[in-house]
């Protein structure tokens, strides 16, 4: 901990925050967070907290990070070093609850903030959305009491520009809770960046079942949610159909477009799980066991690939993920398919995910 002496009154000066850490002054004046180059190509960046003793929780990328305290203040504060190009997902861990950053705009849902690096790639078209931030759902809502899956769950449908082909975003709960994607596919669309499309924002009951290499999942969406869709008034082309999904969403994405070639053929994948082994949740390490898991198998088998179209993205800053998607990605390709392959400045977080999500639905749509 620095040592509080009268001439460190001004100690986070040179993250542009003058006056004396704790003081009303201070506090009126901070915004955060704020990084600056630490001299070798990264970032040195400053979280501060007002209140009691928290810690930071980053998704994906590091292990918490206590902040400690200013003298006797109520100042809480943690300089972080950081790699280049880094957007990530993060909230304060306190000894009563999980919180935003009170002095971070951009939130991920009720308890989470964004930040980025300055030398980060923007996000065009995903709006800043404080923690308490209330986003816009779709009008458009179907009851699917599915028999194959079992139970009941919401599915919201939401025509953009007068809608489209189908785009189904797996794991639909997060992408109208706690990321805008609904706004963002809007001003997408509107800019001319993509074609009209119908958004189907498909919720998970059971992630690791459900998102599993095992046909279910497809032959409901095929039966029984596709036909939902068609007769909902909503105007949607499911003839034409992407799906978008992020890690065990991207290894099931796959997977269908392996399994069920008829229905998926347009792919935007995401930091997939092909790690994921019938055996791999059991073991130690999840990603331990063989290269490529279950998914690099069935490529090796597969007679051929022609007719699939698929963006992959993985995180920059995940580096145990990415042996097992560059074999996919290569496998893939070498099966016939038509790939495009990418790399998001982040780790394993929605975050980083956003932008990649826009551009590979308009990419397998060309």
């Amino acid at each position: 901990m620095r040592p509080v002496t009268a001439d460190m009154e001004s100690a986070f000066a040179g993250f542009g925050l003058p006056g004396a850490p704790g003081t009303d002054d201070f506090w009126a004046a901070v915004r955060a967070p704020v990084s600056v180059p630490d001299g070798g190509g990264g970032w040195v960046t400053l979280f501060l907290w007002r209140g009691s003793a928290a810690s930071i929780d980053f998704e994906s990328w590091s292990g918490p990070v206590p902040l400690r305290r200013w003298g006797d203040t109520d100042c809480w504060y943690a300089e972080v070093r950081m790699p280049p190009r880094l957007r990530v997902t993060y909230r304060f861990l306190t000894g009563d609850g999980a919180y935003a950053d009170p002095f971070n705009p951009v939130g991920a849902g009720g308890d989470r903030s964004v930040t980025a690096t300055p030398d980060a790639p923007a996000q065009p078209h995903w709006p800043v959305v404080g923690a308490d931030g209330v986003l816009p759902l779709p009008r458009t809502r179907i009851r699917w009491a599915g028999e194959r899956l079992g139970g009941r769950r919401t599915v919201h449908l939401h025509p953009v520009g007068g809608g489209g082909p189908v785009v189904l975003l797996l794991d639909g709960d997060d992408w109208l809770y706690l990321h805008p994607a609904m706004t963002a596919f809007d001003s997408a669309v509107a800019s001319g960046e993509m074609p009209p499309v119908t958004l189907v924002f498909l919720p998970a009951k059971d992630r690791a079942a459900e998102f599993a290499c095992e046909p279910g999942l497809w032959e409901a969406v095929r039966d029984e949610l596709l036909p939902l869709v068609a007769e909902s008034g909503v105007p949607a082309d499911p003839d034409r159909l992407v799906v978008a999904g992020q890690s065990l969403g991207g290894l099931s994405a796959m997977y269908a477009a392996l399994e069920f070639p008829d229905l998926v053929s347009r792919v935007a994948c995401q930091s997939g799980s092909f790690w994921w082994t019938p055996e791999a949740m059991d073991l130690p390490d999840p990603l331990g066991g063989p290269v490529g898991g279950s998914i690099a198998a069935r490529l090796r088998e597969h007679p051929g690939l022609s007719g699939l179209r698929i963006a992959f993205d993985v995180g920059e800053h995940e580096t145990a993920m990415l042996p097992h998607c560059e074999l996919t990605e290569s496998l893939t390709e070498r099966a016939g398919a038509t790939v495009r392959v990418s790399r998001s400045a982040a780790g394993h977080d929605r975050a980083g995910w956003r932008h990649a999500l826009l551009r590979d639905v308009a990419w397998a749509l060309a």
